[in-house]
């Protein structure tokens, strides 16, 4: 993650660019804009990003170009919706860009890793979810809050190594031993902040958390 731009050919930041923008169109044209009329909601969409934003400047390297840190997707998803998810990501990693820990040449490629990608994955994991189990409320933290986190970033790990080996910027064999298993460290860590998280703000604060429904998840139980 944060992956530089000189990790990937032309071809990779052109196509890059071209997923980013119809993703861009998706979610201006589909996002629920009206909910940021709430300045409540509006509020908590800047905050998560600059939260990220801070995140995500608390990087670990391993090689050149490697860097690894917390992802925060799967809490935004299930907080804010896919649409607004994608938002937060994009204005974190903006920021981060802005602060010098990436250049502007990279953004589309780590748009489409570490925000497309992951909250696509974490929104069919809980609507698998949700229709495979129970509507209850520890099904709700610890199945989706916390392994989906950490399934999320397991994701991440093996499609950005898939990435950076296709691209013929690593061998199989160094991504295997000595990128792809920190990122069993990181779900663990993920699973835990997303798990703590989402448990707050469903006791606290439910009305915040698009996915979360009392009469669903509390009614009766």
């Amino acid at each position: 993650m944060n992956l530089t731009a000189e990790l990937f050919p032309l071809a990779w930041h052109l196509a890059a660019v071209l997923g980013s923008v119809g993703v861009a169109v998706w979610v201006g044209w589909t996002a629920p804009w009206r909910r940021l009329a709430d300045e409540h909601q509006l509020h908590a969409v800047l905050a998560a990003a600059v939260a990220l934003t801070l995140l995500w400047s608390m990087k670990a390297g391993v090689y050149p170009g490697l860097n690894l840190h917390l992802l925060g997707a799967m809490a935004c998803t299930l907080i804010f919706g896919p649409q607004f998810a994608l938002l937060v990501l994009a204005l974190a990693l903006a920021g981060v860009t802005l602060n010098g820990s990436l250049a502007w040449d990279a953004y589309a490629v780590n748009f489409l890793l570490m925000a497309v990608f992951p909250v696509f994955i974490g929104r069919a994991f809980f609507r698998l979810m949700e229709h495979r189990l129970p509507h209850h409320f520890f099904v709700y933290i610890f199945i989706n809050a916390f392994i989906g986190a950490a399934f999320v970033v397991l994701c991440e790990g093996a499609l950005a190594s898939l990435c950076l080996y296709t691209a013929g910027a690593y061998p199989a064999e160094l991504l295997l031993s000595d990128y792809l298993p920190f990122f069993l460290l990181l779900g663990f860590s993920e699973a835990w902040i997303s798990g703590m998280v989402l448990t707050v703000l469903v006791v606290y604060y439910p009305e915040w958390v698009s996915s979360f429904d009392d009469s669903s998840y509390l009614s009766k139980k």
